[in-house]
């Protein structure tokens, strides 16, 4: 069973995920990272190639092929569940975590993020703050609906968010007795 991060761009599923892989003794791949490797080029320049419509094809292939892996903690790309086949090749041997944070969180920390601002395209016309807003009031239903757990990770430590997820996942996955 893989155990698969989702969540907008900046609320930590590369950070918290690798810190999971130590803890849990399972590797970690980052689809984003896994994408550009496989295809010799940033998402940006895939975007700029053939636009949001070529990414999520070759997206959803890379989707299906981590997928058929097993025992990995799996960082998908913020908008990896827009497409309902992603969302079944996820589900098929993983658990879904979503890490939510706010748009003043979400902002701040992509703003500190250099390799975000030089390897991602903007998605909208927006300015970067109106488009994290806009693009987060889309898809958090969407997180939502395919998520096993949610965990906010705005104002939690990442070791304490790794901690909450390994919980859930004795808890309520490997059925091992909670208090």
């Amino acid at each position: 069973m893989n155990i698969i991060l989702i969540g907008f761009r900046g609320t930590g599923k590369t950070t918290i995920g690798k810190i999971l892989a130590q803890r849990l003794d399972k590797g970690f791949i980052d689809a984003d990272e896994y994408l550009e490797q496989k295809q010799g080029k940033t998402i940006k320049d895939i975007f700029a190639e053939g636009g949001e419509k070529l990414f999520r094809e070759i997206e959803a292939g890379i989707i299906e092929e981590l997928c058929l892996l097993d025992d990995r903690i799996i960082a998908t790309g913020g908008g990896a569940i827009l497409r309902e086949e992603n969302v079944r090749s996820l589900r098929k041997n993983g658990i879904i975590i979503f890490l939510d944070a706010d748009v003043n969180t979400l902002y701040k920390r992509i703003r500190k993020d250099a390799q975000t601002q030089q390897k991602r395209p903007n998605l909208t016309n927006r300015g970067a703050y109106e488009e994290i807003e806009y693009l987060l009031a889309y898809r958090r239903p969407l997180y939502d609906r395919v998520a096993d757990f949610v965990i906010n990770t705005a104002q939690m430590p990442k070791n304490d968010a790794a901690n909450k997820i390994i919980a859930f996942i004795h808890c309520h996955v490997m059925d091992l007795k909670c208090q």
